[in-house]
Formats: structure tokens, C-alpha cells, sequence
């Protein structure tokens, strides 16, 4: 059983998003869904980004770490799309980290320190026509942790959507979820 912390991506806490935590739940996990946006939702990405520029890109990562303030260590970080931002974060500067899931987006590991910590495995998954995975430079900061780590896996689907494994929008892709949400969850039986 593991213990994860799963962020939410710009869209907010979504019914897919919760939906998510809660098979992790059904297979024996404690996972925890802190909500970066205090209830709201939003209908489209823009709309999205723009609230978290509104707020700010530092307060979502202040709100990330607020969250887990109080949560037993060792901790799996999980993230989103915008959600990897925090769990990334944690997951290189938290002691404690017992692994990282990175859904549709990866930063370069140099914007939390100098190096992926030894001994943390992380996964990343996105779409590989993806146009914000693929197309801004995500992939590549994926490829180069994969590089440069012990433990690192980037998994590709094909397909050319951002929120494919949130079952509550157009954009949800079953199979690619079901593949997305297999290797998760044999992910963290080894947690």
C-alpha cells in the first residue's frame, strides 16, 4: 500500500480527477487530493492557466506544499498537467519521497535542484502528439530524466490529447487510460 498525493491539473479538481484517486483507493491505496484551486473548476485550459497566472504559478507550488504539511512521510507525488508542478517539486526537495507520477507534463529537473534524488523512481506519461507534452518541450525534459536517473520511465501513447485519462472530458481516451492507469498502479504495489 502506498501513500500518494495526486494534483490536480488547471482544469481544477475535476469528477475524472476524482474518479482517478478513487480506483487508486479501490486497489488498497491512501491517496489524498488537495484541491490548488479551493473549488474551482474550469471549462477550458485557458481558463484555466489564466486563474493560476492570475495567482501564480509560486502560490500553486505554496499551496502544493501547504497540502502535504501534516501527511505521513514516505509519500508518493502525483501530478497532472499543472499538478506536476507541486509533485515534481516535492518529490526532488521533500525528504521522504517514496516515488513520482508525472501525467502529461515534466519540467527540467534543474528547476528543483541539480539533480533527480537517488533512490526516488519516477514515471511520466503523456501522448506523444501531445501539443503541449510533445510540442513544448516536455518530452524532452522527460527523455533527459529518463537519461540522467536510476528508476526513470517515460511512457508514450499515441494520440495528440492533453487530459487523456480524465474520464470526464472529450478529451478522455479509454485505452490509453486503462494502459495509463495499469502502470500506475503496478507502480505503486512497489511502493
Amino acid at each position: 500500500m502506498a501513500v500518494v498525493v495526486l494534483f490536480h491539473h488547471a482544469l481544477g479538481l475535476t469528477p475524472g480527477i476524482v474518479q482517478f484517486a478513487d480506483e487508486l483507493r479501490s486497489a488498497g491505496h491512501i491517496v489524498h487530493t488537495p484541491d490548488l484551486f479551493e473549488g474551482r473548476t474550469f471549462a477550458t485550459l485557458e481558463e484555466g492557466v489564466a486563474y493560476a497566472e492570475q495567482i501564480g504559478f509560486g502560490e500553486v507550488l505554496d499551496r502544493g506544499v501547504q497540502a502535504v504539511e501534516g501527511l505521513p512521510v514516505p509519500l508518493v507525488y502525483a501530478g497532472f498537467s499543472l499538478g506536476v508542478l507541486p509533485a515534481q517539486m516535492l518529490a526532488q526537495t521533500r525528504a521522504g519521497a517514496r516515488g513520482a507520477l508525472l501525467f502529461y507534463s515534466c519540467m527540467p529537473v534543474s528547476e528543483f535542484g541539480s539533480a533527480w534524488p537517488e533512490g526516488v523512481p519516477v514515471q511520466v506519461h503523456g501522448m506523444d502528439a501531445d501539443p503541449i507534452f510533445a510540442g513544448e518541450g516536455d518530452i524532452d525534459a522527460a527523455r533527459a530524466l529518463v537519461a540522467a536517473t536510476d528508476g526513470a520511465e517515460l511512457f508514450l501513447y499515441p494520440g495528440d490529447q492533453h487530459y487523456f485519462a480524465d474520464s470526464s472530458l472529450p478529451s478522455y481516451d479509454a485505452d490509453a487510460a486503462a494502459l495509463l492507469r495499469q502502470r500506475t498502479l503496478a507502480f505503486l504495489a512497489m511502493r
